[in-house]
């Protein structure tokens, strides 16, 4: 019952362009043009075998989730899975996990678009350039999902057309057409202390670096639930994934090794896609990659506004959060989430500001390892509602791979990854904040409980005085 008036509330104005550009675009994040030197730096040309791996990882992932979103299509997507095949406390962490994941994002993403336009306008505050571009995006989400939509398919094609053409130019600098530029061939690949320079320790180092940076992929099956044809959508995405992961990231990461030294200094610093217009001499590189990174950044806004009112929205409608945060407008927007998912964003902010630096680090790090939870929140989910999904009327229209096989194998990878994790340093904040922000957020099932049960009571109460009357 709760699953039909959630399909009927929102808005359902995304057209088949709108997701299909989703899709495209929902794994190209700001991360990787400028979180891929970092991780180029530490694993040398063998970032490709880390790409290779997340890649694979998120393809598996995306073909579980699919087989449930096609089967439910829901707007809770893994976090209404989670509750019908692991516990009601499962769906109910995860979906709050996941909330504040997109909330830690939003004014992160805001304040690298305020640096950049504060470069070009000096004179402008970069929290003000900040403050401004969160309300505007909060403004075009309370409009209407189309809003949403429209706004996010021309961000989405402009970093499209950036990475092919990165690519483009990139292939033309290997097969030696730049005639001014004395760079040609793959001969970076192994000229720098070999491929895999610092050992098969760095290139899983390297992995759980790009791993973050397709965490966005699963928002299309949030987003289709709003289409009119929401099952075509997904497996249609699902499908394409690969060839998405092929093109925009192992094509454009290729193109950087091959053309860049990996112990480049300042790699990390000016970032592997301006490094490389640098190297080629491409006028004005730093100021196009600013405008591309500022289109992604913004994009990234847009849809972590749309996500996390969208799960908030979820929780809402299945008695995981206050009833108010359901509420739509007439355009069929949640609002109320949209609104509250803004303020917490600003209120991180605040705390920034006024609190000592450990509690916003602590804040920051809690996010570490959320992506990895709702990968394994996804293959357990999947693990369990397999037979239960065969058994309705029509059967299973896409499956996952080598059932349970498979699914198994990636549950075994994340639970090794995670704990790998724990035993690095620099990962070990991460891994320990995510668990203690996750058993914070379990203790608070049973308050959530009590409270819809007085809810309950009162709802009750008032229609017996009524009848009484």
């Amino acid at each position: 019952m709760g699953q039909t008036r959630q399909k009927h509330a929102l808005g359902g104005g995304l057209t088949t362009r709108h997701v299909t550009m989703l899709s495209i675009a929902g794994v190209i994040g700001a991360s990787l043009f400028v979180g891929s030197g970092v991780a180029i730096a530490q694993a040398g040309p063998a970032v490709l075998l880390s790409y290779l791996f997340a890649g694979l990882l998120v393809v598996f992932i995306m073909r579980m989730l699919a087989e449930m979103a096609v089967a439910s299509p829901d707007s809770g997507s893994f976090s209404t899975y989670a509750e019908q095949a692991i516990g009601k406390w499962a769906g109910y962490t995860i979906g709050w996990l996941y909330w504040w994941f997109w909330v830690l994002v939003i004014p992160l993403e805001a304040n690298i678009a305020a640096i950049i336009l504060n470069t070009w306008i000096p004179t402008v505050p970069i929290w003000l350039f900040s403050l401004a571009i969160a309300l505007a995006l909060t403004g075009s989400n309370l409009l209407s999902v189309r809003n949403y939509g429209e706004f996010e398919f021309w961000l989405a094609l402009s970093k499209v057309i950036a990475i092919l053409a990165f690519i483009v130019i990139g292939a033309l600098a290997i097969a030696g057409l730049f005639p001014h530029v004395e760079v040609s061939g793959v001969s970076r690949l192994w000229d720098h202390g070999g491929f895999m320079p610092n050992g098969f320790t760095a290139v899983l180092s390297a992995m759980l670096i790009t791993m973050f940076s397709f965490m966005g992929a699963e928002i299309v099956t949030i987003a289709a639930a709003e289409s009119a044809t929401p099952e075509k959508h997904i497996m249609r995405a699902t499908r394409s994934v690969i060839w998405r992961i092929s093109i925009f990231y192992l094509c454009s990461i290729f193109v950087v090794v091959a053309l860049i030294p990996w112990d480049t200094p300042g790699l990390k610093s000016v970032g592997s896609y301006r490094a490389v217009l640098e190297l080629l001499q491409v006028p004005y590189a730093k100021a196009i990659m600013d405008f591309v990174i500022l289109l992604s950044v913004t994009s990234c806004l847009n849809s972590a506004l749309y996500t996390a009112s969208r799960m908030l929205y979820s929780l809402s409608h299945r008695g995981d959060a206050p009833a108010i945060m359901g509420i739509t407008n007439r355009k069929r927007t949640p609002w109320v989430a949209v609104l509250l998912s803004t303020g917490a964003a600003f209120l991180t902010v605040i705390v920034n500001i006024y609190a000592p630096a450990r509690v916003f680090n602590f804040l920051i790090a809690s996010s570490g390892a959320i992506a990895l939870l709702v990968y394994l929140v996804i293959a357990v989910s999947q693990l369990r509602m397999r037979k239960r999904l065969e058994l309705r009327e029509g059967g299973l229209r896409f499956k996952m791979w080598l059932y349970p096989w498979l699914t198994c194998i990636v549950i075994a990878f994340i639970c090794t990854v995670l704990v790998v994790m724990l035993f690095r340093p620099a990962q070990r904040v991460e891994v320990i904040s995510t668990v203690v922000l996750s058993l914070g957020i379990i203790c608070t099932v049973p308050v959530m409980s009590r409270w819809k049960r007085l809810v309950a009571w009162r709802k009750v109460w008032l229609q017996t005085s009524r009848q009484v009357r």
